[in-house]
């Protein structure tokens, strides 16, 4: 009898930890996402369609941004463009980017505020942002980045240029949430449009040489596969996802202490560190489960994602302790809620990493900031 009381009193220990955690996440973002997405009721979508750039070879429904590092040559102004790494040129084409990236907050906001209120004028709202960009023949964008970070006098696209598609994630998670609230034919084209993605981004050679890098871009490939493929119930890409992490992402860029070396060798090392940490832990969050435990998975040098987190914590805490170069632009930025210390917190039980995700602001306060913080709603992001 004994034996079935304590049974009892470690159930309801665990259901208390569970509700605390959902009543101390929506406590925390609960007036933030009601006061924005109120104001996003009054906003309409603007997709692709809305601009254009004499610059892109592509058509009305492509997306088009410029790589970011290049800039005019000062010994030959109408020549190619040159490269100056960390230095974004704030002249190039972003419209594309900053459109997307808005539709990404606004369906994210508005879909936290659903899921928080039940208030069906929310989910009608982001459901208009997703219609607009994955449904509507006027103004959706064709499934493919054919054009993303183009480079003046170069090329007009690039294999890299998929990173900037790491703004559908959350849209993607927030359409498996509305799903109930999407028409049922509409919700069939969604899916479809992401599934079309999934086909470039697997055989199109800009995809393919995206998966290949070995630092941060490998790892937002893997992440915008993991959860577009868990969207599209595409089993086999969720496994080729896993395995990858285990058997390329992690060897090829995890250090024994933790560090990210080919992040650190960047002249933003400190918040390259900070993103690819985000974006691995993304990772395992969507594809960890009872069979794959994705955060303590330790490669031939000991280390792991769990390893990972604990080294730049300490940075995170206390960034006057970095140890090597302050980052070239954008240093006062960064630290902001990270996505890594919440779902490593819950996945490895570690309160200090709760805590300390709740003290600090919630999202970045510059444009720049926004491009590497995909994961901005982390109430979309629970299974409650």
């Amino acid at each position: 009898m004994k034996k079935y009381f304590l049974l009892i009193v470690a159930l309801l220990i665990f259901q208390s930890c569970g509700n605390r955690s959902k009543i101390n996440i929506e406590k925390i973002d609960k007036d933030r996402i009601l006061t924005s997405a109120e104001q996003y009721l009054q906003e309409d979508p603007i997709t692709v369609t809305s601009s254009t750039c004499d610059r892109s070879l592509g058509r009305e429904h492509d997306f088009y941004s410029e790589g970011d590092y290049w800039w005019p040559d000062p010994e030959n102004p109408d020549g190619p463009y040159i490269r100056k790494d960390g230095m974004t040129n704030p002249e190039n084409f972003k419209d594309h980017r900053q459109s997307m990236r808005r539709m990404s907050i606004h369906v994210a906001t508005l879909t936290a505020a659903f899921k928080i209120t039940q208030d069906n004028k929310y989910a009608s709202k982001a459901i208009e942002h997703l219609k607009a960009w994955f449904v509507n023949p006027e103004t959706k964008m064709n499934p493919n980045m054919n054009f993303a970070q183009a480079i003046k006098g170069k090329c007009p696209g690039r294999g890299v240029g998929l990173i900037d598609g790491i703004h559908f994630v959350e849209p993607a998670r927030c359409i498996s949430i509305l799903e109930k609230e999407i028409n049922a034919e509409e919700l069939v084209v969604m899916k479809q449009w992401f599934e079309e993605f999934l086909v470039w981004m697997t055989t199109h050679d800009y995809g393919i040489d995206e998966r290949e890098r070995k630092n941060n871009h490998g790892s937002c490939w893997v992440m915008q596969v993991a959860e577009f493929s868990r969207l599209t119930d595409d089993n086999v890409l969720q496994e080729y996802c896993r395995n990858r992490f285990k058997t390329v992402l992690l060897p090829n860029q995890l250090a024994a202490d933790g560090s990210f070396p080919l992040e650190l060798n960047r002249t933003k090392p400190y918040g390259y560190s900070l993103f690819n940490v985000d974006i691995l832990s993304t990772v395992s969050h969507i594809l960890s489960d009872d069979e794959n435990d994705l955060w303590n998975y330790k490669i031939e040098n000991g280390a792991s994602l769990k390893t990972a987190i604990e080294f730049i914590t300490p940075y995170i805490q206390d960034k006057s302790k970095w140890p090597y170069e302050p980052d070239v632009m954008y240093w006062d930025q960064w630290p902001v809620r990270h996505p890594a210390l919440l779902f490593a917190g819950l996945a490895l039980e570690n309160r200090e990493y709760l805590e300390l995700w709740e003290s600090l602001d919630p999202l970045p306060k510059t444009e720049e900031g926004l491009r590497n913080f995909p994961i901005r709603e982390p109430i979309v992001w629970m299974n409650y």
